[in-house]
């Protein structure tokens, strides 16, 4: 789908966000706020951000500070996904859970949030691993005792992860009950970029704005693949490749170093605009048609008002 035209941005900010069930989470240098367009009308809750690297400034250094952001992002994602989803429940007459019965019983409500988001956390973590790491190494293990050549087995582990991802980007553009979710995030990259064009955030200028951004999760998410493959083909070049517990172990050992080097990627790219960032850059735009889609209006004056609770006061605080 070919994109409209927009104008250029005058400069490139920090500020990012998350699409929510029928909201949108912006983040700011200070503060961050969410957004709910609920069947009550908006909810907007903020608070100050208050980041364990400012309190701890070594996991603030370059290669680190990927993996701490990544974590902490989760961490706030999956809170504010369950504090839109509290406005749409699925079914007011479920009964609760055995598992939720005992939650209430054995904890507060403000431990049992916590609770739940450590669980919502380590179970997204844990499958993203799963899926994306010791899926395909399980997979290419099978033919491992038709070859000799670890340069060869590196390589179908590649094309095996590489499918995997694209499948599931895939099968999970196709799903009907989030297609309102990448609505929303289109009007979050189309809010960020009418405000880095200097341009009044209006329904009207947003909407003429690209929906494809470069600092976009997906192309993290993109970037962590690509890095994981080439890291990899070089570690197993030098340890027992046959081995598939082996394998296992240097994933999981590898993920700080993988996560870390993707953010630092993208923190350039996304700052830096020459022929060779825009070429960089391409793949993860691209695959941006999976996770977003064109928004209405009302979306956009979510994201407007989200992006506004964030601004900081004191101007060039975000630039990236």
């Amino acid at each position: 789908m070919a994109e409209k035209s927009c104008a250029a941005p005058t400069f490139r900010t920090s500020i990012g966000g998350q699409a929510l069930i029928e909201g949108i989470l912006m983040r700011g240098p200070g503060k961050q706020a969410i957004v709910v367009r609920s069947p009550e009308g908006l909810v907007i809750k903020e608070e100050e951000l208050k980041l364990v690297r400012d309190k701890y400034p070594i996991l603030g250094v370059p290669l680190i500070r990927g993996a701490v952001t990544f974590i902490d992002s989760m961490v706030r994602g999956v809170k504010a996904l369950m504090f839109s989803a509290d406005y749409f429940p699925e079914d007011d007459m479920a009964k609760p859970t055995k598992f939720d019965l005992w939650i209430e019983k054995h904890f507060s409500d403000e431990r049992a949030q916590k609770l739940v988001t450590a669980f919502a956390v380590v179970l997204s973590l844990g499958l993203t691993i799963l899926l994306f790491f010791l899926l395909p190494t399980f997979l290419a293990g099978f033919i491992d005792p038709y070859i000799k050549s670890a340069a060869l087995h590196n390589l179908i582990e590649s094309v095996i992860k590489l499918a995997i991802f694209f499948a599931y980007m895939l099968l999970v553009s196709k799903q009907k009950d989030i297609q309102r979710v990448f609505q929303y995030h289109g009007a979050e990259h189309k809010t960020i970029f009418c405000y880095e064009a200097g341009l009044p955030l209006t329904v009207e200028n947003c909407r003429m704005q690209k929906r494809f951004h470069p600092r976009c999760g997906t192309s993290f998410l993109f970037v962590v693949v690509v890095i994981s493959i080439l890291i990899s083909s070089v570690v197993f070049s030098f340890v027992e490749w046959r081995n598939l517990w082996v394998r296992f172990a240097m994933h999981l050992l590898l993920l700080v170093p993988i996560i870390g080097v993707a953010y630092e990627f993208n923190r350039y790219v996304g700052g830096h605009d020459t022929p060779l960032t825009r070429f960089l850059s391409r793949p993860g735009l691209w695959l941006q048609n999976f996770t977003t889609n064109e928004p209405d209006d009302s979306m956009l004056e979510v994201a407007i008002k989200a992006i506004e609770l964030v601004i900081p006061e004191e101007k060039g605080k975000d630039t990236w």
